[in-house]
């Protein structure tokens, strides 16, 4: 890579902000787009809270790139004096199909990630707001918890542009690289973009951009989140005094505690069905409600009554294995496609952005379980 090349990140959200910082920490110049500005409503990195935890059964890559991905939270927040990574704890219920937990554990440890694994006893002492009925033990990640989302693709934008990176909030026309006569991008101002390098980390709109290579290899669900308001003075179901939790009990249901005068957050990991991201209306729906608060009373009982002072609609973009894709473009060398969070991206934003940078910059391999190449039959 020739000195000072520049760099074109189409995207802000999780994978795009921190790709463009890490590949303007080494030396690049970069210009960063995004049609609607960073965190915004519609991405997937939009809302105000993501889960940051290290359990991955046995998707063990996954918990050493958490381990990578907290020391990097940890420093920025240190490096700009914010607060984006809550380290509240986080709770994972295992009941009779313990696999998951069990492999977790291995995984945490040979990571070095702090881990607990509690009997049930120990966890009723801990959080007896919480009902532990058909739970037969627990493992409690006491560093793991919580990132402000939205806040946190803001402040990694203005720590780029601060450090000399170039932002623009246009919309970008879909390239024409698969006929093999890519020349730039296309702005939504009129203007061309012309880099030496381009990344594409565009969420839900991949296979819109790219519906020959990427198309449904990406695909975009609709996941409703909900808030339910605490009994007033009551802090038990707050940050600080209740852990992140995730509980597979029949359907994997996660939740995160009351904070910044939130209520208590729970949303349905169960994927919906597609949708629009850019033009899907963002109504939650009444079996999606339903489904969260059955399970409020049974599992948190002083909530069982608790009032629904908040929702909105998120998305995922899924692929068929829920594993990234980081990888070239297979006709444009010059091409780079990093996408497909699937639900569980955002707080891998910046060990993934880190990874960009190196493969960008230095040429280094993909790793194959990343690769287009593993959808092909």
């Amino acid at each position: 890579m020739k000195a000072q090349s520049h760099i074109a990140v189409v995207g802000a959200g999780a994978f795009g902000g921190w790709s463009a910082l890490f590949l303007l920490r080494r030396g690049a110049r970069v210009t960063l787009v995004d049609a609607w500005g960073p965190g915004h409503s519609r991405a997937s990195s939009g809302g105000e809270t993501r889960v940051i935890r290290g359990a991955y059964g046995t998707e063990a890559h996954y918990t050493r790139m958490t381990a990578r991905a907290m020391q990097l939270w940890s420093e920025f927040d240190a490096g700009r004096k914010l607060h984006l990574f809550h380290r509240s704890g986080v709770l994972w219920m295992a009941e009779q199909d313990d696999g998951f937990e069990q492999s977790s554990l291995t995984a945490l440890q040979a990571a070095g990630i702090a881990c607990e694994k509690l009997p049930q006893e120990e966890l009723k002492k801990r959080w007896p707001q919480i009902n532990f009925e058909q739970v037969k033990w627990g493992i409690y990640e006491p560093d793991g918890g919580f990132l402000t989302a939205n806040v946190a693709c803001q402040e990694v934008v203005k720590a780029f542009v601060d450090q000399g990176g170039e932002y623009r909030q246009r919309a970008v026309d879909a390239p024409a690289i698969e006929r093999g006569q890519f020349t730039g991008l296309s702005l939504s101002d009129g203007t061309r973009l012309v880099a030496d390098q381009y990344v594409f980390a565009c969420g839900p709109w991949m296979g819109k951009l790219f519906p020959e290579m990427i198309g449904p290899l990406i695909r975009a669900t609709k996941q409703d989140v909900f808030f339910f308001g605490t009994p007033p003075g009551d802090e038990r179901f707050s940050e600080g005094r209740h852990p992140v939790w995730a509980d597979h009990r029949g359907r994997f249901l996660y939740g995160i505690p009351a904070n910044h005068g939130r209520g208590f957050k729970i949303a349905d990991d169960t994927r919906g069905p597609e949708f629009d991201p850019t033009s899907g209306e963002r109504t939650v729906s009444a079996e999606g409600l339903k489904v969260v608060r059955q399970y409020l009373g049974f599992r948190f009982p002083a909530l069982a009554d608790a009032p629904l002072i908040d929702a909105y609609v998120c998305q995922y973009e899924n692929t068929p294995d829920n594993d990234f894709i980081l990888d070239r473009h297979p006709v444009a060398d010059n091409v780079w496609l990093v996408g497909g969070g699937s639900g569980h991206g955002f707080k891998h934003g910046p060990a993934l952005g880190e990874m960009v940078a190196g493969l960008v910059l230095e040429g280094k391999d993909v790793q194959r379980m990343y690769r287009l190449a593993r959808f092909q039959r």
